[in-house]
């Protein structure tokens, strides 16, 4: 008898909990570059970045994203582009 082929499994927890923690990161990451580049001036206004949503790291699969904004934790801003959802904490 041949065994069954297993349902494509979904991610897991570790791979959510990485791919949140790296996503968090290049967020981070990308509004501090954006807000040193903002003005030369020492003296400048202090304005914020303006960043909320960016591409999500190359290193995971699709199928994690998708589960993060099933779980609330990202939210889809458009364009290939997430942002951070109500439950990411």
């Amino acid at each position: 008898m041949t065994e069954p082929i297993p349902a494509e499994a979904g991610p897991t927890k570790e791979q959510l909990k990485g791919a949140l923690k790296a996503f968090k990161k290049r967020l981070k990451l990308t509004r501090l570059d954006a807000e040193s580049q903002l003005s030369k001036n020492p003296l400048s206004t202090g304005r914020g970045h303006g960043i909320v949503a960016i591409s999500p790291p190359d290193s995971y699969p699709q199928a994690v994203w998708d589960e993060l904004v099933r779980q609330n934790k990202l939210k889809k801003a458009g364009r290939g582009q997430y942002e951070l959802g109500d439950d990411a904490t």
